[in-house]
């Protein structure tokens, strides 16, 4: 059993997600702080690839880095890079399909932060990059975890955008679920449930991860109340 579509698929899944939580991080803390019209509408913007098909979204992603696309023809005559039908076009794909999660996670977690908090920060002659870094990311460490956690596990068993832009190329663009339909094409089942079988063990984990940060975040947010009635 070749073990390279896990070992693709992970380092897909986690370079995307470690480019996913900065970018969802500080688009949602701006966002957050904008009027609510224009919140709005940039919500809709950044949140658009969560409900369009994800073949919709790799024809895009095609049309603007195929070497045939302005850009991707720029690309390829200025610096040789070519980006369609390679591993890292996977990368782009899994960054544009789970944004739209840790983006929408990490603001929610901003909105029902404290204001306060942040305020007695500022008070205290604090910056405001202080007071991100040191207050307002560790009270909504839960919340963005839970989203790392789930963009993660959404890379990793991304298909349709994926197959796109890097196609199946076993040993070079080869994930697992690119490799599941592939062996199902061949007739090869006894081999595609081994990789099913694989990917469901992953994905349970990771909802037991998220079950955990989600019942320490509740816990936590009990203990005052239980200390308010007490006094």
């Amino acid at each position: 059993m070749d073990w390279f579509p896990l070992y693709n698929s992970l380092r897909i899944a986690l370079i995307a997600t470690v480019c996913v939580f900065f970018l969802g991080i500080f688009a949602a803390y701006y966002a957050a702080r904008l009027p609510r019209a224009a919140k709005g509408i940039l919500d809709c913007v950044l949140t658009l690839p969560l409900v369009l098909p994800p073949t919709v979204v790799g024809f895009f992603l095609l049309r603007l880095f195929s070497p045939k696309a302005p850009f991707g023809k720029w690309l390829l005559d200025a610096f040789s890079i070519r980006i369609a039908m390679t591993w890292p076009a996977a990368i782009l794909a899994v960054i544009v399909v789970c944004f739209p999660l840790m983006y929408r996670t990490a603001r929610g977690a901003f909105e029902a932060f404290d204001p306060n908090l942040l305020a007695a920060g500022r008070t205290l002659g604090r910056s405001n990059t202080w007071v991100f870094w040191r207050v307002l990311l560790p009270g909504c460490r839960d919340g963005l975890l839970a989203g790392t956690v789930l963009a993660f596990a959404r890379g990793l068993g991304e298909y349709g955008a994926t197959s796109m832009v890097s196609g199946y190329t076993p040993g070079k663009t080869a994930t697992i679920s690119t490799t599941v339909y592939q062996l199902w094409r061949e007739g090869e089942d006894a081999l595609a449930y081994r990789w099913v079988s694989v990917n469901v063990a992953i994905s349970l984990a990771v909802l037991v991860a998220v079950n955990l940060l989600e019942n320490r975040e509740r816990r936590q947010k009990e203990r005052p109340a239980a200390g308010e009635a007490e006094v």
